[in-house]
């Protein structure tokens, strides 16, 4: 089930997006903004990173290691049957909708705190599950297909590393994100949230190696 506020243009059948948050920060928040977060990164395993963790491997967050083990189980499915059960796509997509929540509220693009659970927030992420034939040959190479965008994530999320440490200095002196800087950092975390969904299976179409929607 996808999140019921979420919208998509036409195009990747995985978006992204984040209700911008310009002016008017909390810089008290900011300020301790990752141990205000630490009951998240637990849960999660950290901020969107799959280009530096390679697709969920990157931190021990009980939801993200239980997402994992649901894509294992939905790979032998899906090679064997060319279908994924419903019930592991539902759970991996609930994950990436809390994942999508923390990490803009861990990267500094909101200052309101996630919630615990599939709750609105201003956030959205527009998946379908794909009713079609699933590709076997794509799903059985798929961590294989997915290495140049982990190499090319790798420096993206390290610009994405410097540009938020830049935000979190500015949104402390001034109280605000810079807009050229939050156009990268939503669509960076756009980039990392459609890989991290390829390689959990939830669809076959190849990601595009843009942030763009």
């Amino acid at each position: 089930m996808t999140d019921p506020s979420a919208t998509r243009p036409s195009g990747y059948p995985v978006d992204v997006d984040v209700e911008p948050q310009l002016s008017g920060r909390n810089r008290t928040t900011t300020f301790f903004r990752l141990i205000l977060g630490i009951p998240h990164i637990l849960i999660i395993g950290g901020i969107a990173n799959v280009g530096i963790g390679f697709g969920g491997a990157r931190g021990a967050g009980a939801l993200a290691g239980a997402a994992f083990t649901m894509a294992v189980i939905a790979w032998f499915a899906l090679v064997f049957t060319g279908r994924h059960p419903r019930g592991l796509w539902d759970f991996c997509a609930y994950y990436l909708r809390w994942l999508v929540r923390a990490s803009a509220y861990l990267g500094l693009l909101r200052d309101d705190y996630p919630p615990f659970g599939d709750v609105a927030y201003p956030t959205t992420l527009g998946v379908e599950y794909p009713e079609a034939g699933r590709d076997r040959w794509s799903v059985g190479q798929r961590i294989i297909y997915a290495i140049p965008h982990a190499i090319v994530l790798f420096f993206v999320n390290i610009a994405w590393f410097v540009v938020t440490v830049v935000a979190w200095i500015s949104i402390l002196l001034t109280g605000e994100y810079p807009p050229t800087l939050y156009r990268f950092s939503v669509g960076a975390l756009r980039w990392n949230v459609r890989v991290e969904s390829y390689l959990l299976l939830m669809r076959d179409e190849y990601p595009p190696f843009r942030m763009a929607p």
